[in-house]
């Protein structure tokens, strides 16, 4: 199976893909509004602030792949229909992940991201929280795994083969390049399996 990837991005480039030798694998960044899916070996990586992703694989069948989206629900004037809104976003990864020959009955979750790391009026880290819990209940699908919210940015690792998952736990004194990153995008939108590895 060829990776089922992202969306193409805003300027045509290609999905970001490089060799990490300190992992001796192939690493796929997905950025804000883009998701990954695959069977190949890789690791698939994603750094969140205020953005929630979910991983999603078949444990039985060593094919998953990971979203990151920036809002719960898509803004006034959109029809919803991107990677940078949750529902949407929730839906096109599971279905590519079935679409790639996974199975719902044997399908698990991680969840990551949602933290406060603006400091505003609005909480749009807890809405993203909120949205991924009522969706993956909705559709019964096991929550196996998360590390969501509080005043901290995260850098997200995702074995997808095998769900291992690692997360880079940033401060917020630190992680002044996402909030603005993921600030800056959202005002373009305006009118091991079960175990989460925490890393140095």
């Amino acid at each position: 199976m060829r990776d089922r990837g992202a969306p193409p991005r805003p300027n045509g480039a290609t999905v970001t893909r490089y060799w990490e030798p300190r992992l001796s694998a192939f690493v796929v960044q997905v950025l804000p509004g883009e998701l990954h899916v695959t069977d190949e070996p890789v690791v698939i990586s994603t750094i969140l602030g205020s953005c929630v992703s979910a991983c999603v694989r078949d444990v039985r069948r060593s094919v998953g792949g990971i979203n990151h989206f920036m809002l719960p629900n898509a803004v006034r004037g959109d029809d919803g229909a991107s990677a940078r809104y949750g529902v949407y976003a929730l839906e096109c990864l599971v279905n590519q992940v079935l679409r790639g020959g996974g199975m719902r009955s044997d399908l698990e979750v991680k969840v990551f991201g949602g933290g406060q790391v603006i400091a505003s009026g609005s909480d749009i880290g807890k809405s993203n929280i909120d949205l991924v819990r009522a969706f993956f209940a909705a559709e019964r699908i096991p929550i196996v795994a998360e590390d969501l919210g509080h005043k901290f940015a995260r850098r997200v690792r995702y074995w997808p083969r095998t769900g291992r998952t690692q997360v880079l736990r940033i401060p917020m004194g630190h992680a002044v390049e996402i909030v603005e990153r993921e600030r800056r995008s959202a005002d373009t939108l305006a009118p091991a399996p079960g175990s989460i590895e925490l890393f140095p």
